[in-house]
C-alpha cells in the first residue's frame, strides 16, 4: 500500500532529545521511551534529511534543582528570562546518560544539534533557547537546505517535541508530530496543554503509518 505523505527533499524528519537519560532507568526517564528507537529509525530511513538533537548541558546548568539551594526537582521558579521547570541533573556534557540510544540509526541523520548548552538557561526547542531570543541556527540551516516541512518526533512529547515543532511554525515551516514516535512526561496535563498549543499553531497530527505506509 503506498504511503499516505510522501517525502521529499523539502522534508526534515526531527529526531529529538533519545538520550539515555530519558529512557527507563535513566536519570529523568520518559515512560517508554526506548520503544520509540526502532520506529524513529524506520521514519529516518524515508527522509532525505533526518536530524538528531542532543541535550548537552554543562554540570550546574540553571535547570537543575541542585544548582538551586533549597529546591527539589519538579518545582517551578522564576529564572532571568522567565518560569523554569526545575529538573533532576541530566544530559550533563560527557555522562554515558548524555549519550544517544545505543541501537538508534545515528548514520542515518546529516547533523547532530546539541542544545542546552549555555549555562545560564534552558532550551527545549531545537531552535530557539528559552529566552526567546538565542537561537540554534536551525531554522536558518534548514532553510538554507530548502527545507519546506519539518516531521517531528522523540522525546517528550509535551515539552522538547512541543516547542520545536512550535517554533518550526513560527519559522514559517509546515509542521507534523508523529505522534506514536513520541512519548510524553504528562505531569498536571502538560500533554493536554502541549497539543491544545500546537493544534492552535497549525501543527498537524500524524502517525508513522501515514508515511511507512
Amino acid at each position: 500500500m503506498p504511503s499516505v505523505i510522501t517525502t521529499s527533499g523539502e522534508d526534515v524528519l526531527l529526531a529529538i532529545d533519545l538520550q539515555l537519560d530519558f529512557m527507563p532507568g535513566g536519570a529523568l526517564a520518559v515512560a517508554e521511551g526506548d520503544r520509540v528507537v526502532p520506529l524513529v529509525n524506520a521514519l529516518m530511513r524515508r527522509f532525505d534529511n533526518a536530524l538528531l538533537t542532543q541535550d548537552w548541558h554543562p554540570a550546574a546548568h540553571a535547570s537543575f534543582a541542585s544548582s538551586h539551594p533549597g529546591s527539589a526537582p519538579f518545582e517551578v521558579k522564576r529564572l532571568p528570562y522567565g518560569d523554569q521547570t526545575l529538573w533532576p541533573d541530566h544530559c550533563v556534557q560527557g555522562s554515558a546518560g548524555a549519550s544517544l540510544h545505543p541501537e538508534l540509526a545515528t548514520d542515518l541523520a546529516f547533523l547532530i544539534l546539541r542544545k542546552g548548552m549555555h549555562a545560564g538557561v534552558d532550551s527545549y526547542s531545537a531552535l530557539v533557547e528559552a529566552d526567546r531570543k538565542t537561537t540554534t541556527g536551525l531554522g536558518a540551516l534548514l532553510q538554507a537546505r530548502g527545507v519546506k516541512r519539518v516531521f517531528a518526533c522523540g522525546l517528550a512529547t509535551d515539552y522538547c517535541v512541543a516547542f520545536s515543532a512550535l517554533d518550526a511554525r513560527t519559522a514559517g515551516f509546515e509542521t507534523f508530530i508523529v505522534e506514536d514516535a513520541c512519548r510524553a512526561i504528562d505531569a498536571d496535563h502538560s500533554l493536554e496543554r502541549a497539543w491544545a498549543q500546537m493544534s492552535a499553531a497549525q501543527v498537524r497530527r500524524i502517525q508513522s503509518r501515514d508515511i511507512l505506509g
